[in-house]
């Protein structure tokens, strides 16, 4: 294998693959990344066996093209020197001896390789009828929803995002079983079958740390133990969770005791001030009671102070609520949403608290209340 390619170019498509390796991985094949330099251009691949990146750059990005070959090489090593070779052109050469040769005009390298028959089959195949959603449509329900997912180990299911599609409807959830994010989109497409996976939480954040901000489409190709996406140059595949999620369905009620309707910037800095005065120990509890038309709240550490927040806010009946809840899941669920108010929904202390925009369904925030009173 040797080619010339331009800095730039290669550690862009460095920075995708990279995320295919795991520091933790004790199979070595596992750490490196694998070149395939064919007469279309180059490929890149890497695996830890839980996700795999590959990447493609075409013939016209490569200055020159000489020798056809696959390598496979420690990713960190690889990785650390393109990033720190200066942006021009650099000369990748394989020698006789199991090596490769990274040079430019004042820098050169010598690299031991693996055997390439050792990396494995990463199976990316894909279907004839893939979900094509919105690369910005895609990045937002991961982000108003991926905040709710547990991070504990001891119940895998709910370490990843819930996806559900049936005919032309997505319904992503997310839930640590004290917080739940609910978003529903409409595809463009129709599923002849329905679809209902689970998607770990950390593979999700890798792909949409890929994205660009261009409008392009990403291709989801599902299968029973793996999903593919596919955008650009770039493919990745995740394996699934296995286990049934558990049926949310039930947890948002259709009907509540009292709706309060608040400015969404003057309620979220209002728990962002309360919040000042709670500690992790009592899980960042603050209190939120209303009188008439006005909502107050407050929190305090004993030892060291309180603190209270008034703001205006509607109500559909007359009715009153005291209720308490963590100030971080609170401000967590009210950064999800884009929009200039938002309607609180109560069915007593200690029933869940939902909160929405009032002019949309489609995403639906819930969050268990803290007894205190």
């Amino acid at each position: 294998m040797k080619l010339k390619i331009k800095q730039n170019i290669l550690m862009e498509h460095l920075n995708y693959v990279i995320k295919g390796i795991s520091s933790k991985n004790l199979i070595p094949i596992l750490n490196c990344i694998k070149f395939e330099l064919t007469e279309d251009g180059l490929y890149l691949m890497s695996t830890d066996n839980e996700i795999a990146i590959k990447t493609f750059i075409e013939k016209n990005q490569i200055e020159e093209l000489e020798e056809k070959g696959e390598i496979v090489v420690s990713g960190k090593y690889i990785y650390d020197i393109i990033r720190k070779l200066p942006n021009e052109l650099i000369n990748i050469e394989e020698l006789v001896d199991s090596r490769i040769n990274i040079y430019t005009s004042n820098s050169s390298f010598n690299l031991n390789c693996n055997n390439a028959n050792e990396f494995p089959d990463l199976e990316l195949e894909e279907q004839n009828n893939p979900i094509i959603i919105n690369k910005k449509v895609f990045k937002n329900i991961i982000n108003q929803t991926i905040f709710a997912t547990s991070t504990q180990e001891s119940r895998p299911v709910l370490t990843g995002i819930n996806f559900k599609i049936s005919k032309d409807t997505l319904v992503c959830t997310a839930t640590d079983s004290y917080r739940l994010a609910k978003k529903q989109v409409s595809l463009n497409t129709t599923t002849e079958e329905d679809i209902n996976i689970i998607i770990p939480t950390k593979n999700l954040n890798e792909l949409i740390r890929m994205f660009s901000d261009d409008d392009e489409s990403i291709e989801m190709h599902i299968f029973n133990n793996k999903v593919i996406f596919k955008f650009g140059s770039i493919i990745m595949l995740s394996r699934i969770i296995n286990g049934t999620y558990p049926d949310t369905s039930k947890l948002i009620p259709t009907e509540f005791l009292l709706t309060i309707k608040v400015k969404l910037n003057e309620f979220y800095n209002s728990i962002d001030r309360a919040s000042l005065l709670t500690n992790e120990s009592d899980k960042n509890t603050i209190k939120l009671e209303s009188k008439d038309n006005i909502i107050i709240v407050s929190s305090n550490i004993p030892e060291i102070g309180n603190v209270e927040e008034k703001l205006e806010g509607i109500k559909d009946k007359n009715e009153e609520i005291k209720i308490a809840f963590s100030s971080k899941y609170m401000m967590e669920a009210l950064k999800s949403l884009d929009c200039e108010e938002i309607v609180l929904m109560f069915n007593g202390e200690i029933k869940p608290i939902i909160i929405k925009n009032p002019e949309s369904e489609d995403l639906i925030q819930l969050i268990l209340p803290i007894r205190t009173y």
